[in-house]
């Protein structure tokens, strides 16, 4: 069975001078729960963004679901963004709005845009709206406008309205860098679920070392835009988190090896 992603050579510059990405390679396959680390500008994000087109890579070749992302025209690339689901790092809600109405959101891809636009949500729909709050405990929550939850539970809004996607993949921008201990393994913990139980592919950038190297399958460690680890969490040592980071930050870490 072939690789649900595949990044073959992939390289990103932008405006022409700033290289994000060069010649970067690697395959995920389905089911996977997948961590991207490095140090800040070192090209995590831009491999989250380049997988469901927010921006083009330079050179090379990304296949999503036997899609090749860099050649899809538009209707190609709404096609590839209805399986994609997108956990951001500042939740992206629209916070005038109630938990479910965001939660519904998640459907638009999948809708007409004056369907969408309306507003206008099957019955069905709203049912597995509700039944996907229930499994991440915010049904009490359904009804409150977005402003007025914790950052917890607006991540929690926001891995809902993935989940109404019905995706194939979720990609994970530093889902819990906003987040408080506490509230971070929540969010962890069910992504971790539904990674298991859904077998819905997931791709994190983090920059919390100790998390990934816990909840994840398989580490990529990334610097200066260059792959310099990709392999089992559990086999990551010091060294080599050295190496990612070009620093100290691996002596944080007393749990590997």
């Amino acid at each position: 069975m072939a690789p649900i992603l595949e990044f073959r050579h992939v390289s990103k510059i932008y405006n022409g001078a700033t290289r994000a990405l060069t010649d970067v390679s690697f395959s995920v396959e389905e089911g996977e729960f997948v961590s991207v680390i490095g140090p800040s500008g070192s090209g995590k994000s831009t491999i989250l963004r380049c997988i469901n087109r927010l921006v083009d890579a330079t050179r090379g070749e990304i296949i999503f679901d036997g899609h090749d992302i860099n050649r899809a025209d538009k209707k190609e690339i709404r096609q590839i963004r209805k399986k994609t689901g997108m956990i951001f790092q500042h939740y992206n809600l629209v916070d005038r709005l109630s938990v479910v109405e965001n939660v519904l959101h998640g459907r638009l891809g999948h809708k007409h845009t004056l369907t969408g636009a309306a507003g206008y949500y099957t019955e069905k729909e709203k049912e597995n709206a509700f039944q996907i709050l229930a499994k991440l405990g915010l049904t009490e929550q359904a009804y409150k406008r977005c402003d007025e939850l914790s950052g917890g539970q607006k991540q929690r809004v926001g891995i809902a309205r993935s989940l109404m996607q019905e995706p194939r993949l979720i990609l994970c921008d530093e889902p819990i860098a906003s987040l408080d201990p506490g509230s971070s393994k929540v969010i962890m913990d069910h992504l971790s679920v539904i990674n298991k139980n859904m077998k819905i592919t997931c791709i994190f950038n983090l920059h919390q070392v100790d998390v990934a190297v816990k909840y994840s399958q398989r580490i990529i460690g990334i610097t200066l835009g260059k792959i310099v680890y990709d392999g089992p969490a559990d086999q990551l040592t010091k060294a080599q988190i050295h190496e990612i980071y070009q620093s100290n930050e691996g002596e944080l870490i007393t749990d590997v090896r």
